[in-house]
């Protein structure tokens, strides 16, 4: 849980590239079609010689050619790199992405400030799985193990009976972008209890997703948990049960608007 996260595991992996000989009309058309303003520019061995962004376009407005307008001393991240590292090394050029390398000087993939992001996101959610395991261990006198996996999520049972419809918008965001933390799951006999991340899972649903990442408590051992009896109760059994509120937003929310409120009455 402690091991130092590496670029690698962040890094996007399927980048968008673009050779010297390319015409700048042409990165035109692909900086459209992706969303993208800025690609590294590979040779035929994809090694990186340069790296290219639209501001290139507004500086040398004259020239035809990729190789004529782009950045050729591009700051750039070994994939076995610490993310703190990584993070510094952007932080101090001033750059939001790094495309990243393997050791032959490869490009492997690149790296962005949301990866960075993500990654810090994902450190916390340890020491919340750490509280939840010590606490079943003290509760049921068991030792569960642990372990991060992808979980179906059909296979999920809720224990969260609302969830609130602007933060589930904010999560549909954040998975289409790769940002977002692991749920919590505890695995008791044959059953897979959703215990945090409920937002999450109902936005993978929505998405289409039939698995969701997940940090697995496994009791070895076939416990009624008290959530469990507690969605019983509430007739809470499948994720077509939770209300979406949408006519209130979520509470942290409310508490920043009515700050924001708060001043303009100042």
């Amino acid at each position: 849980m402690s091991k130092k996260s590496i670029v690698k595991e962040y890094m996007t992996k399927n980048v968008t590239s673009v050779h010297p000989e390319t015409f700048i009309n042409e990165i035109i058309n692909i900086m459209k079609e992706t969303g993208h303003d800025g690609f590294p520019v590979v040779n035929e061995n994809n090694e990186i010689t340069g790296f290219v962004t639209s501001f290139d376009f507004v500086l040398k407005d004259q020239a035809e050619l990729i190789k004529d307008i782009m950045s050729t001393n591009v700051v750039v991240a070994q994939e076995d790199m610490s993310i703190n590292d990584t993070a510094r090394v952007m932080f101090r050029h001033g750059v939001s992405k790094l495309p990243v390398i393997d050791k032959n000087g490869k490009l492997k993939g690149i790296i962005t400030n949301t990866d960075m992001v993500r990654s810090n996101i994902e450190r916390t959610t340890p020491n919340k799985v750490e509280s939840f395991k010590k606490t079943l261990e003290q509760l049921y006198s068991i030792k569960p193990s642990l372990k991060r996996m992808k979980v179906k999520v059909d296979d999920l049972r809720p224990t969260q009976d609302k969830i609130f419809a602007d933060e589930l918008q904010g999560r549909e965001y954040e998975l289409k972008r790769g940002l977002t933390e692991p749920v919590i799951v505890a695995k008791t006999g044959n059953r897979w209890i959703l215990i945090d991340g409920h937002h999450r899972a109902v936005a993978s649903i929505n998405l289409n997703h039939n698995e969701i990442d997940a940090y697995v408590i496994d009791l070895n051992k076939n416990v009624k948990l008290g959530m469990e009896r507690t969605a019983d109760k509430n007739g809470l059994h499948t994720f077509n049960d939770i209300k979406i509120i949408d006519d209130d937003q979520h509470p942290l929310v409310c508490i920043t608007e009515s700050i924001k409120k708060g001043h303009s009455r100042l």
